[in-house]
């Protein structure tokens, strides 16, 4: 272990990045971008080049940090993202990588992400509906995620599906969601909605809790807890399926919160380190990369000071209740 490998104040040891590479996405989900009338995108001189990037994930592998997420928006928009993907895994072989995409542009590229060494996939899928897609996402790509699901369990990449679970909306297909995860070898996750950004669209009656959700689901069908140490450590709770090949799980930020296992930490696209997704604290990075006089010594004192001053957010979201949004900005800008 390097001397230099992350513990914060409470005692948790931090080895989980999450990077958004751009904050654009050819979706306009109804939680997310619908209600932002005014959005305004990043320049592109604002957002971290790929070298600062690249500069970013040397200095976290020295930290011990081991798991990169890359995200979005929507991160297979900008240009060369596969050749980015190739020069991490050849600098960082030892990477656990990841991605989070909404899967409508992956056709004719998950070969090649096989290739690179991409282990998994998170897809966005909040619908099994055509039509409900195109209300939720406001675009008609229902077809070309259902496919990239197939291709990618097809090429045997690890597939995790996130729900955003909204009552009102989608809670009428939980059956369907149990059956897609009895049939397929994948992971079905319902996170709960969350209030994102000044102007989020969310109301406590959208609010389809994790325990509601897990007993609806086992009226359909036998769950069985995961033990510990055979899910991959993480905030969901899963279960496998008596009569079926995938999982179900469940990510309930807001009715019980995860902060004390929590172990990541998030850079937006312009290069803002944020320790916790219900701070609005942030440590500017960028400045820091593009400056001639300060070097990696200085950004990797940063991040670690960064790192030990994670705070605990569900005390955050006590503190500040749940009638408004738990910080600025919308997730697209955060890293989804």
């Amino acid at each position: 272990m390097l001397s230099g490998t992350m513990t914060d104040q409470h005692g948790r040891s931090i080895n989980y990045l999450r990077l958004s590479i751009t904050d654009r996405c050819n979706l306009r989900c109804l939680y997310c971008r619908s209600s932002c009338t005014d959005l305004k995108m990043l320049p592109h001189d604002q957002m971290l080049s790929y070298e600062e990037s690249l500069e970013l994930i040397a200095v976290a592998s020295e930290l011990n940090i081991s798991k990169v997420r890359l995200t979005g928006g929507e991160p297979f928009i900008r240009k060369n993202f596969l050749h980015f993907l190739e020069q991490i895994l050849q600098r960082h072989p030892h990477l656990d990588m990841r991605l989070t995409t909404n899967a409508t542009l992956l056709s004719g590229k998950i070969p090649a992400l096989k290739e690179i060494g991409v282990q998994g996939l998170n897809i966005s899928l909040d619908t099994l509906n055509r039509e409900k897609f195109q209300r939720i996402t406001g675009r008609d790509f229902f077809l070309q995620v259902r496919g990239a699901i197939d291709q990618c369990l097809e090429h045997g990449l690890r597939v995790k599906i996130n729900v955003v679970a909204l009552k009102g909306v989608n809670d009428d297909e939980l059956p369907d969601f149990v059956r897609l995860a009895e049939r397929l070898p994948l992971d079905l996750r319902f996170i709960e909605f969350m209030p994102m950004g000044e102007q989020t669209v969310w109301t406590p009656d959208q609010l389809w809790t994790a325990s509601e959700i897990l007993r609806e689901a086992g009226a359909i069908t036998s769950l069985v807890p995961v033990a510990d140490r055979d899910k991959r450590k993480g905030p969901a709770r899963m279960f496998s399926l008596a009569d079926g090949k995938g999982r179900i799980g469940v990510i309930s930020p807001l009715s019980s919160h995860f902060c004390g296992q929590c172990n990541r930490l998030r850079i937006t696209p312009d290069g803002r380190l944020r320790t916790c997704l219900f701070s609005d604290k942030e440590y500017r990075l960028r400045p820091i990369l593009r400056s001639p006089k300060l070097g990696r010594e200085h950004l990797r004192q940063v991040i670690i000071r960064a790192g030990k001053n994670k705070p605990m957010g569900h005390e955050l979201l006590a503190a500040q209740g749940r009638e408004r949004s738990v910080c600025r900005k919308i997730m697209s800008a955060i890293g989804g």
